[in-house]
């Protein structure tokens, strides 16, 4: 990638709609710089390992293993570099100027993105969007909607292919 900062950041997680994120960038800018963002949670791997010691009879949760914690952590830190740089690959498969970063959710993926976005200067943002509206969308949470709420970069939501 170019010493340039990038112009796009395209929010990155490996679907279906985030390939379709990354291709509508790719037409909307062709050949600009962009910033493929994948957003890991660290801390994961306690949640996964306080659920797995679980004591059902007496109730009573056993202290995660760090060691196990740390592991899983790497784990998901790589597992976000393989996805960022996936989508890396396809952006500049369809012309743009593209670099894979996985970064750390150290309070919610929406603010991650909008955090980077600010940080590295961006001029828009692209996201993917499932098109969950109501109740569910309360429940269930929405990055997209997250991002659009708190970014005050130009913002581009690409919607599910069936909600276009």
């Amino acid at each position: 990638m170019s010493e340039r900062m990038p112009h796009l950041l395209i929010a990155y997680d490996g679907s279906d709609l985030a390939k379709a994120a990354v291709r509508s960038a790719a037409e909307l800018f062709p050949g600009s710089a962009a910033l493929v963002v994948t957003v890991w949670e660290p801390g994961l791997g306690a949640l996964v390992t306080l659920n797995a010691d679980w004591d059902p009879v007496g109730a009573v949760s056993v202290p995660p293993d760090p060691e196990l914690v740390s592991e899983l952590d790497k784990a998901g830190e790589h597992h976000a570099s393989v996805v960022a740089a996936e989508g890396a690959r396809l952006a500049r498969s369809l012309g743009l100027d593209a670099e894979p970063h996985a970064i750390p959710d150290e309070v919610h993926v929406a603010d991650a993105i909008v955090d980077l976005a600010a940080e590295r200067d961006a001029a828009a943002v692209v996201v993917g969007s499932h098109g969950i509206s109501g109740l569910r969308s309360h429940l269930l949470g929405s990055t997209s909607r997250q991002v659009l709420a708190r970014c005050r970069r130009p913002l581009v939501v690409v919607r599910a292919e069936e909600d276009r």
